[in-house]
């Protein structure tokens, strides 16, 4: 693949963007809010509890993505927004055959319609900036089954059949759409689980880096890479593979 074919995205200048970070109290989201505040952003750090936030030089933005009103009130407060980092999310753990059939609509309610909320309340913000960025956090377990967490890897693959969509449908009003793609992080959702794990600095800086040179789909470490480039091999060989 040319670096032409990779990228096809004009260049983000993330030093003078103004971005929206939803679930910027914790993990990944916070790590997202203070690089970009070091990058010269400004940055609205998004979270259910605005006194949760403790990002120096971040705006603290009252957001429940699962909620279309406080969603619509984030838009018309960051109107001038040229660039949204959805990484809200939440895991349950939950199987799909006997899992608890609340966890699994919560999963979907907050990974997929909450991003997809902040897409259709945002969009417009973005076409008006005329040179804005979504970046939508997936994950590996969208490529993966496993013996639990099968509710959660269908909702990041839903994630990724939404940026897909987007991007065709948002391309003409020049709207960048790019998804990360991560497996384990040191993050809250993954403290009781005993993996390998990468550091959310190091995935937070390859997924600027990847957005600001505008690549559609940024895969964030090793696992990722592997599991992208084996897509059109037999599913089946990837039930059981740690997420």
């Amino acid at each position: 693949m040319t670096r032409q074919e990779e990228t096809e995205y004009i260049m983000l200048d993330l030093s003078s963007s103004v971005a929206v970070v939803t679930g910027a109290n914790r993990g990944l989201g916070r790590e997202f809010a203070r690089q970009l505040v070091k990058h010269g952003a400004t940055v609205f750090a998004g979270a259910r509890n605005p006194a949760s936030l403790d990002v120096p030089g971040a705006t603290p933005l009252p957001l429940d993505i699962t909620d279309p009103d406080q969603v619509a009130e984030a838009a018309r407060i960051a109107s001038d927004a040229n660039l949204v980092i959805n990484n809200a999310g939440v895991s349950t753990f939950a199987r799909l055959v006997d899992g608890d059939l609340a966890d699994i609509r919560k999963e979907m309610e907050t990974n997929y319609f909450g991003t997809l909320h902040m897409v259709r309340a945002f969009a417009p913000v973005l076409k008006v900036s005329g040179r804005g960025a979504f970046l939508n956090v997936s994950s590996v377990m969208a490529w993966l089954g496993y013996e639990h967490s099968n509710s959660y890897g269908a909702s990041k693959a839903a994630v990724w059949a939404l940026s897909n969509g987007l991007r065709a449908e948002l391309s003409d009003d020049g709207i960048q759409v790019s998804s990360l793609f991560l497996a384990s992080t040191d993050t809250d959702m993954m403290a009781d689980v005993d993996v390998p794990k990468n550091d959310p600095a190091d995935v937070v800086r390859i997924a600027l880096e990847g957005l600001a040179a505008g690549k559609h789909e940024i895969l964030a470490d090793q696992a990722a890479v592997d599991l992208k480039a084996t897509l059109s091999q037999d599913r089946g060989r990837f039930s059981g593979a740690p997420r």
